[in-house]
């Protein structure tokens, strides 16, 4: 059984530097779902469960013990509506981030799911509102996974944080790092009215994709798309060769990293 996490300490490191507010609740349905009624730009929910969380495309996500399960509302102003993709980015660099703080070496699968190894250790959905506020949700297996803990999406076997370090894991220094990496990266995305060559974003995101330059699977609402990952776009859309050479820009879907035989 994991230790609850110490509200008192992550409001004293995080509010009023980095964030307006911060709550930690026990359970709710899904902490994306409850800050979409959120007003107040840099809000935070953390539950230590969800009861109905949501994955990319509508499914469904377990949140087992020993995780962080955490959402934070941004209102970007100043941003065009276009770059605010961007922000699902930037989470997925501050999990590599937090990652290597541990001691854990960790890339992404494009757009934000953090890997260890060719096992899924975190999750990211980001949610545009009407009025252009971003939520952000992640969800992050920081102790050892129970048992039976099914696949992902393409497949991917879960894992965790402690199945790569000797270190002891504190849950509450870990959402401390997460939170402050984020803060710090979105700042610079902002002040930088969403550019993401000005704030530098783009470079670290690149140098941190295990995507970029591998064979992979695409799988798309209206079928698949097999190629090499060329490039990323400016607007963070994943660019594909096909095998005839031709460049299909992808801005959803599944990524599969396919084996070179």
């Amino acid at each position: 059984m994991s230790t609850p996490l110490d509200a008192d300490v992550l409001r004293e490191r995080l509010v009023g530097t980095h964030y307006a507010k911060l709550d930690v609740v026990a359970s709710t349905g899904s902490t994306n779902a409850d800050l979409r009624r959120e007003t107040q730009d840099r809000s935070v929910l953390i539950a230590e469960e969800q009861t109905a969380g949501q994955g990319r495309r509508g499914r469904s996500w377990t949140s087992p013990g020993g995780g962080l399960y955490l959402s934070a509302l941004f209102r970007p102003e100043g941003v065009p509506p276009q770059r605010l993709p961007w922000l699902t980015l930037i989470a997925g660099v501050a999990l590599v981030r937090t990652a290597a703080s541990v001691g854990v070496q960790a890339t992404l699968k494009w757009p934000n799911d953090l890997l260890i190894g060719d096992r899924k250790a975190a999750g990211v959905l980001a949610e545009i509102t009407a009025d252009h506020s971003v939520v952000v949700g992640i969800g992050l297996n920081v102790g050892k996974l129970p048992e039976g803990i099914e696949p992902g999406a393409g497949g991917l076997e879960p894992t965790s944080l402690a199945d790569h370090t000797d270190r002891p894991l504190d849950r509450t220094e870990v959402a401390t790092t997460l939170l402050d990496e984020l803060a710090h990266l979105e700042r610079a995305w902002r002040a930088a009215q969403g550019d993401p060559h000005a704030s530098g974003l783009y470079d670290e995101y690149v140098r941190e994709c295990s995507t970029l330059g591998r064979r992979v699977r695409v799988d798309l609402s209206g079928g698949q798309l097999s190629g090499t990952a060329q490039d990323l776009e400016v607007d963070g859309t994943l660019l594909v060769r096909d095998d005839d050479g031709v460049d299909h820009p992808v801005s959803a879907g599944d990524v599969v990293h396919l084996r070179v035989r």
